[in-house]
C-alpha cells in the first residue's frame, strides 16, 4: 500500500504536474456543456479558496519543517521582500508613464493604476509551486510564495483600500469593505504555518542523518500519507489554472487585438490596457529584475538557487486570484484577459526555465 502511494506521489510531482493545466482546461470545457460556464466558474472559485486555505499552507509547513531555516534563508527572505517592492514600484512608475503619455481621461486614471498594480501579482502559489519538486529550490520557492501572498492579500489591498476611501469621499458609491474577511485573514494565516514550522524545527532540533524531520517524528507510513496530501496541492493548483482559461479568449481575432493588429475591432481602452499590462508583466519586469540581479549572481553575491527562483517567479503569469480583488474597482475584463494570455505565454517560459536550470545546475 505504501509503495503504491509512493508511486502515485512520484507521478503527480515535478514535470508530471504540468499536464494538469491541460486537463483542467479540457475537462472544464466538457463540464461547462453540461453545467454551464457560470456554474463552473463559481465552483472553481470555491475550489481555489480550498487550495489556498487547506493545501498550500500545509505544503509550505512541510517544506519549512523539513528544511533547516538558517541565516541563508533569512537573507533570501529579505532579498525577496526587496524584489517584491521593486516589482510593484515598477508597476506604479510604468502606470503613471502610460497615463501621462496616452493622456488617459482623469476619471479612468485610478482604474488603470489599480488594475496595473494589482496585476503585477504572480501565480507563485499555483504555477510557481512546480519548483517544489526540485529539492534545491523548494525552500526558496516557499519563501517567495509566502511573501508574495502577504503582498497580494495584505499590502496591495491596504494600498487599494486607501485609494478606495478617497474615491468614496468623491461620491462614487463604492462598498465600504470590499475585501472578504477570509482574504484579509489569509496572509497572516499563511505566515502562522511558516512560523510554526520554523519554531517546531528549532525546538526539536535536527533529524537523524538521512531522515527528514517529518519522517523522524511521524514514521514512514504517516509521513508518506502526509506526503500524498501535500503532493496533491500542485496538480490541483495547476488544474485550477487550466480551468480558469476561457476558450472564448483563444481566438485569432483576440490575439490580433492583443498584438495591436486589429485597429478597428476594438475601439475602447480595453485591449490597449491588456496590451500594456502584458508588456509590463512579460517583458519590462523580468528585464529590469534580470538587469539588477543578474550581475549580482555572476559576481557571486547571490547563490545560483536564489537567482533561479527569482527569475522563474518574475516570469510567472498573473495570478487568477486577482479576480478576488475586483471589489476594489480594478477592471474585470482586463484582469480576466491578462490572466489568460500571461498563462498561455508564461507557462511554457517557466517550464523551459525550470528545465534549463536543471540542466545547468544539475538539479
Amino acid at each position: 500500500m505504501i509503495e503504491t502511494i509512493q508511486f502515485i506521489i512520484e507521478h503527480i510531482s515535478g514535470l508530471w504536474t504540468l499536464p494538469w493545466i491541460l486537463v483542467g482546461f479540457i475537462l472544464t470545457i466538457l463540464l461547462a456543456k453540461i453545467m454551464g460556464r457560470e456554474k463552473i466558474d463559481k465552483l472553481m472559485k470555491k475550489i481555489g479558496l480550498m487550495i489556498l486555505y487547506f493545501f498550500v499552507p500545509v505544503l509550505i509547513f512541510r517544506i519549512f519543517l523539513n528544511t533547516p531555516f538558517s541565516e541563508n534563508e533569512i537573507m533570501f527572505a529579505l532579498l525577496t521582500s526587496v524584489i517584491v517592492v521593486i516589482m510593484y514600484l515598477i508597476a506604479v512608475i510604468y502606470a503613471k508613464y502610460i497615463i501621462n503619455k496616452q493622456k488617459i481621461a482623469k476619471e479612468k486614471q485610478n482604474l488603470f493604476l489599480k488594475t496595473l498594480l494589482t496585476n503585477q501579482g504572480r501565480s507563485s502559489a499555483f504555477i510557481g509551486s512546480m519548483m517544489f519538486a526540485i529539492p534545491a529550490l523548494k525552500i526558496y520557492a516557499a519563501i517567495f510564495m509566502a511573501l508574495v501572498g502577504i503582498a497580494l492579500f495584505a499590502i496591495i489591498p491596504f494600498i487599494l483600500s486607501h485609494m478606495h476611501k478617497k474615491e468614496r469621499k468623491e461620491g462614487e458609491g463604492l462598498s465600504k469593505n470590499p475585501l472578504p474577511w477570509f482574504l484579509k485573514l489569509y496572509p497572516w494565516y499563511l505566515i502562522v504555518f511558516v512560523l510554526a514550522a520554523v519554531i517546531l524545527q528549532y525546538l526539536l532540533g535536527p533529524a537523524p542523518s538521512g531522515k527528514s524531520l517529518s519522517l523522524h517524528l511521524l514514521g514512514k507510513n504517516i509521513d508518506v500519507l502526509w506526503g500524498l496530501y501535500t503532493a496533491i496541492t500542485i496538480p490541483a493548483a495547476l488544474y485550477y489554472v487550466g480551468a480558469g482559461i476561457h476558450p472564448t479568449d483563444l481566438k485569432k481575432s483576440e490575439l490580433k487585438k492583443l498584438l495591436g493588429l486589429d485597429k478597428k475591432g476594438e475601439k475602447s481602452d480595453h485591449w490597449n490596457w491588456v496590451r500594456k499590462t502584458f508588456i509590463l508583466t512579460v517583458f519590462i519586469t523580468p528585464i529590469i529584475i534580470a538587469a539588477i540581479f543578474g550581475p549580482l549572481y555572476f559576481i557571486g553575491l547571490i547563490e545560483p538557487e536564489w537567482f533561479v527562483v527569482i527569475m522563474i517567479n518574475v516570469f510567472l503569469p498573473v495570478t487568477s486570484t486577482n479576480m478576488f480583488l475586483l471589489p476594489y474597482g480594478i477592471d474585470k475584463k482586463t484582469t480576466a484577459h491578462i490572466v489568460t494570455w500571461t498563462t498561455l505565454v508564461c507557462v511554457p517560459i517557466v517550464v523551459a526555465l525550470v528545465t534549463l536550470a536543471g540542466l545547468i545546475f544539475k538539479y
